[in-house]
């Protein structure tokens, strides 16, 4: 139901863009987030998107840097990185919520597959 993709290798202070294409039965009245993993640690909060649009929660080791736009009509939420960092190295993945935006991915029903983002330094 979420498909991610777009990640890759990029240099220190450089941008991606990933994307989660939701089906439409998911992507309706569902809060929408990313969230990332590294090597040894935690699934950890990175950004989450109300259904409108009109909430949107950040982490704050990447409060403006990223951003979380989502397009209802193509069925699409995406995590714009820039100013990328080291320390964002990651697999990232999306994920869908059909209750309320929070930041525990255990508030989070439907996982996409992952994927991974290099930063080099």
């Amino acid at each position: 139901q979420l498909q991610a993709s777009g990640g890759g290798l990029e240099q220190s202070g450089g941008s991606l863009r990933l994307s989660c294409a939701v089906s439409r039965r998911t992507v309706t009245n569902y809060v929408l987030g990313w969230f990332r993993q590294a090597t040894g640690k935690e699934r950890e909060f990175v950004a989450a998107i109300s259904w409108g649009g009109g909430t949107i929660l950040y982490a704050d080791s990447v409060k403006g840097r990223f951003t979380i736009p989502r397009d209802n009509v193509k069925n699409t939420v995406y995590l714009q990185m820039n100013s990328l960092k080291p320390e964002d190295t990651a697999v990232y993945y999306c994920a869908a919520n059909r209750l309320q935006i929070g930041k525990s991915p255990t508030q989070y029903d439907y996982w996409g597959q992952g994927t991974q983002v290099t930063v080099s330094s």
